[in-house]
């Protein structure tokens, strides 16, 4: 995996036009989807191409389905190493998700937590890495059903899979916080069981919360204060304090003024958790 720092924003088409009149975004990278990119031509193309030229980008993947029993798209994976290395492409991530059966689902859903499951997901996370020629990155998922007949937690699958598939994680500290409350668990005591030593990249967004108080990941809104504080407390826990950490934005598109003030939040955090840790490490050095 390539070093990468900072903060980062989900690359959109409806954001292109500010993005483009922004003479240096103050962004450290941007993150898109490739399947929403692969086959775009025209004026959409140069404009992306622009953008590679001049800052880091990140593929996070929407429709691999690293937990489907479809066989694993290799004609899809070929299409995105191509892309990765057209545009030179930072890495790679994916959903800890299925989402295929006959065809594509629309709709990321959870993976049973067993045994079974673990085999069958590192295998596919495997060939996925040696197909792209990279270790790639999963990502904690939302969901709105518990998957049934588990044989473990949640915390505990993903520690198995990340320790045998040879991947990294790849952090969604807003799912952790929409899961919690949608099921009734401590978002904290969930993170810190994470293999959070394997974390090499960050998401945070904000949500949607229905009339019911059914809360929906729709990346649609605000970061609210308990996500910023969640994302505070990984910061305190990883070992990269500045792991490249990406605001996802994908519709109710505020400006841009709005997402660069979310982006300096960030940043603030990150500052702050490493101004904490070299103030701790100073001091512990200073009394021996």
């Amino acid at each position: 995996m390539k070093k990468l720092q900072g903060a980062g924003l989900s690359f959109r088409r409806e954001m292109l036009s500010d993005l483009k009149q922004l003479d240096t975004p103050d962004v450290d990278f941007f993150e898109l989807a490739p399947e929403n990119w692969l086959n775009i031509g025209g004026q959409y193309q140069k404009d992306l191409r622009s953008f590679t030229e001049r800052y880091p980008f990140i593929c996070h993947g929407l429709s691999l389905s690293l937990g489907g029993t479809e066989p694993l798209d290799i004609d899809l994976l070929g299409q995105i190493k191509q892309f990765i290395n057209k545009h030179n492409i930072a890495f790679y991530t994916e959903h800890l998700s299925w989402c295929t059966d006959d065809g594509h689902l629309y709709d990321l859903l959870p993976i049973p937590f067993t045994e079974q499951a673990i085999q069958w997901v590192v295998s596919r996370i495997q060939q996925s890495q040696e197909l792209l020629g990279m270790q790639i990155g999963i990502e904690n998922a939302s969901y709105y059903i518990s998957p049934p007949n588990g044989e473990m937690s949640e915390e505990e699958f993903i520690c198995e899979i990340v320790k045998r598939s040879g991947c990294f994680l790849h952090l969604d500290v807003n799912n952790i916080y929409v899961n919690s409350q949608n099921f009734d668990f401590n978002p904290y005591h969930y993170l810190e069981a994470l293999p959070l030593q394997k974390v090499g990249y960050i998401h945070v967004a904000g949500h949607f919360t229905e009339s019911d108080g059914l809360i929906i990941d729709s990346h649609g809104a605000k970061v609210i204060d308990p996500v910023w504080q969640l994302l505070s407390h990984s910061y305190s826990l990883i070992s990269d304090v500045k792991t490249p950490t990406c605001l996802e934005r994908d519709f109710n598109y505020p400006g841009m003024n709005d997402l660069m003030n979310e982006i300096e939040i960030i940043k603030q955090l990150q500052h702050q958790a490493l101004t904490k840790r070299n103030g701790i490490i100073y001091d512990s050095a200073k009394r021996a």
